[in-house]
């Protein structure tokens, strides 16, 4: 025995139960009544007046497979019980609409994801431009800094990323050292668009050499370093103290790059050495959901969601070796906590270009 649907002939006076079965033999089937009988009784309280046993397919049902008791009833008191037989090509035509919903998102992510990466790096790069021109074009270095804060909260804002801001009034208006993790090209973008002021990038080296992105940094006041050359670092560090003296906030990603593992890579002591030395508070940050957008291995952009974290500024407490260490493990503990992905624990070596 099947579902069971309530139907009434009249239905003041009369009710009765349809159900499906593949039960053919008499003696059967009147055992089957009974015992239909029996839990009806049992369960409604009150016996019903026919049992009516009818062949698979019978019962009229939702699409979810509930019973549809109206259609129930009509079917019992029209008196024509018997299987609703749909035409092949009805049939097929069900089956396929069935499955269109997930063909039809299957197709809208192998199409969306190209097309959204097209209008990613079409904005990235008119932006880009944009600030590029801006940057060599305006004389005063706070404009500059607000037309690429501006390009860049419009970027991200065009691309469809949300970026979710906590903790941004901890940042000290100047002479303080701000320490980011680095999980993807696209933390520069981020930190643009959040930083206020006109924050002073250590970049490497590298970076100096490029013709356009190496032309914008110096507009925007950064200074290139040399990250694993000892006989350079001693010049670099200096050079980077006597700007930290000037008032502006500094911005550091001391794990030096990034690789494709997700994960907190150890941090290089320089930004911490310089905090020390010039007694300049360090303001930890955490920036996440930019490895997803953009991975170190590959130039596809994504959507995703972003939030910048901002801590509580941490005071040096001296300039000598072991105080320049436990700055760096404090800031260092309190963006492990927050990044999201596991601590690797050593320091990655950039690759020269």
């Amino acid at each position: 025995m099947s579902r069971r649907a309530p139907c009434r002939r009249n239905v003041s006076t009369r009710a009765a139960v349809l159900a499906e079965t593949l039960e053919d033999d008499p003696a059967r089937r009147s055992a089957l009544q009974k015992t239909a009988q029996e839990l009806v009784t049992d369960v409604a309280g009150t016996p019903p007046d026919e049992i009516v046993l009818a062949p698979p397919q019978t019962v009229p049902k939702t699409s979810s497979g509930k019973i549809r008791r109206s259609s129930a009833r009509d079917m019992y008191l029209s008196g024509r019980i018997e299987p609703v037989r749909r035409a092949l090509w009805l049939q097929l035509l069900r089956l396929w609409l069935s499955g269109l919903r997930r063909r039809t998102e299957r197709w809208s992510v192998r199409v969306g994801e190209p097309l959204y990466a097209g209008w990613w790096w079409t904005v990235v790069s008119c932006g880009f431009f944009a600030a590029f021109i801006a940057c060599l074009l305006l004389p005063r270095l706070v404009w500059r800094w607000q037309v690429v804060r501006s390009l860049a909260r419009a970027g991200l804002r065009l691309t469809g990323t949300p970026v979710a801001i906590i903790g941004l009034d901890r940042i000290p208006t100047s002479n303080s050292v701000l320490v980011f993790n680095h999980a993807s090209y696209a933390d520069t973008i981020v930190v643009a668009s959040v930083i206020p002021g006109e924050p002073l990038y250590v970049a490497k080296r590298e970076l100096g050499r490029q013709v356009l992105a190496g032309a914008l940094l110096r507009r925007l006041g950064a200074l290139f370093v040399e990250r694993y050359d000892l006989t350079g670092r001693i010049a670099d560090t200096e050079a980077v103290i006597a700007a930290a003296r000037t008032g502006r906030n500094i911005v550091f990603f001391p794990e030096g790059t990034f690789t494709r593992r997700p994960g907190l890579s150890a941090f290089y002591l320089g930004a911490f050495k310089i905090a020390a030395e010039a007694n300049l508070p360090v303001v930890p940050g955490v920036i996440r959901g930019t490895r997803t957008m953009l991975r170190s291995d590959q130039w596809f952009p994504r959507r995703s969601q972003i939030s910048v974290e901002i801590g509580a500024p941490i005071a040096p407490s001296d300039a000598d070796f072991a105080s320049v260490v436990r700055l760096r493990d404090d800031a260092r503990q309190w963006i492990l906590q927050r990044c999201g992905e596991p601590d690797l624990g050593e320091l990655v070596k950039p690759e020269a270009f």
